[in-house]
């Protein structure tokens, strides 16, 4: 019996959930996903310092100064960066500073070295009054102590490892990272730079999943291809199980005399939630979850069908273990008709493209599910709902960018 497309995810949200968590080093956390939220350990800056390399002074002492009337002031102490003064400011007098330096007791104003006669006198003339306040940062005005700084479920970039290092911390609590085995199926099925003979084929599922696993920063923890026997075929299967948080097996999940990936899933453990949903292309997915909770995720061997299924459902699951928050889908109006199906959930490659303010999309004129060519040029994944006519242009529907693309 088949099932809708939004059953599917309903069953598949309720068997995946994040993995567990693990502490990296900071230049291992690249595109890892925070496993708790990070409050600042200090306030930031951490001490009222200056903005740049000048002189700090008191306000009133300079007010009124120009370059017609500069005001003299005598310079009491020098303050590089990383050192506290002892000396405090008082009226008539300065402090050299430089760019990071804690500001001195008594000083209010920091006035550009640009804006004097110089370093290296004992009297300085200022040629500017500043505002009161100019270029002093001030303990806490970016962060509070106890702030939170980072989110649980961000997705650690340069900036976000950034703040890390500059609050001190050297580790940080990921989700660990899902780990992948991808298993192919079928006596027919060649390895790229073999010889064909007869009716075979190259295996291109094998490469197109891979990629896209990479593609998410995911490298397959095993990929291995298995002939249809029965036997072999376990082996393969147990041993993807054993290594894996989720199993991609590509083919032999139909109802043909040599599809025997359904039986030795089972015979290994796992139990089925659903298998044939109601769309098209890739109705004859299974997916299922191992005694141990790994997701399994069984798709049809016509390419198209194969990336349509690991967009849709496979992805939303390793997000899902990762931490992350499910790929996003967005409405963009058809820039030409779209081909529906009367009782199926119609999906189909394409493109999408922003114009004069508005979200455009056009699906592949390739639309049958062996056409792997459909792919090249396509940057999303573009479906409608059932409907007895064809979508016109202009119609609202529904798009997923392929993991790879950067449009």
């Amino acid at each position: 019996m088949m099932i809708t497309v939004q059953e599917a995810h309903r069953l598949i949200n309720q068997s995946v959930a994040a993995l567990g968590m693990e502490e990296l080093p900071l230049d291992q956390l690249q595109e890892r996903v925070l496993a708790r939220e990070v409050r600042a350990p200090f306030s930031l800056p951490r001490f009222t310092n200056s903005a740049m390399d000048g002189f700090a002074l008191k306000w009133s002492d300079i007010s009124a100064a120009s370059r017609e009337s500069p005001v003299r002031l005598q310079v009491t102490d020098k303050i590089p960066a990383g050192t506290l003064s002892t000396l405090p400011v008082s009226s008539g007098g300065c402090a050299e500073i430089m760019t990071g330096a804690p500001m001195p007791e008594g000083a209010d104003t920091v006035v550009a070295f640009e804006e004097s006669s110089g370093f290296g006198m004992e009297f300085v003339k200022i040629y500017k009054a500043q505002k009161k306040g100019a270029n002093v940062r001030y303990s806490g005005e970016e962060v509070a102590l106890d702030e939170i700084v980072l989110q649980k479920g961000f997705s650690l970039s340069p900036a976000e490892i950034a703040v890390l290092a500059s609050f001190g911390f050297a580790s940080a609590p990921v989700h660990k990272k899902p780990r992948v085995a991808i298993v192919t199926v079928g006596d027919e099925v060649r390895n790229p730079g073999e010889e064909l003979s007869g009716a075979e084929i190259y295996n291109c599922n094998r490469f197109l999943l891979e990629s896209a696993c990479r593609s998410l920063g995911i490298g397959p923890v095993m990929v291995r291809h298995a002939p249809d026997d029965r036997e072999l075929l376990r082996e393969v299967l147990a041993l993807a199980l054993n290594e894996c948080d989720l199993l991609i097996t590509v083919g032999g999940i139909s109802s043909g005399e040599y599809d025997f990936v359904q039986q030795e899933l089972s015979a290994l453990g796992v139990t089925k939630k659903f298998w044939k949903i109601a769309q098209k292309p890739g109705k004859p997915l299974y997916f299922g979850s191992s005694n141990e909770g790994k997701a399994v995720f069984s798709l049809p061997g016509n390419p198209v069908s194969a990336l349509v299924c690991f967009v849709e459902y496979c992805l939303p699951a390793l997000s899902a273990l990762a931490g992350k928050p499910a790929p996003v889908k967005f409405c963009a109006a058809l820039a030409e008709p779209f081909t529906s199906d009367k009782k199926r959930h119609r999906f189909l490659l394409g493109t999408v493209w922003a114009e004069e303010g508005q979200l455009l999309c056009k699906a592949s004129l390739k639309v049958e599910s062996h056409m792997i060519t459909a792919v090249v040029g396509s940057n999303c994944l573009i479906e409608a709902e059932p409907s007895i006519e064809p979508l016109s242009r202009g119609s609202q529907v529904l798009c997923t960018m392929l993991p790879w693309s950067k449009r």
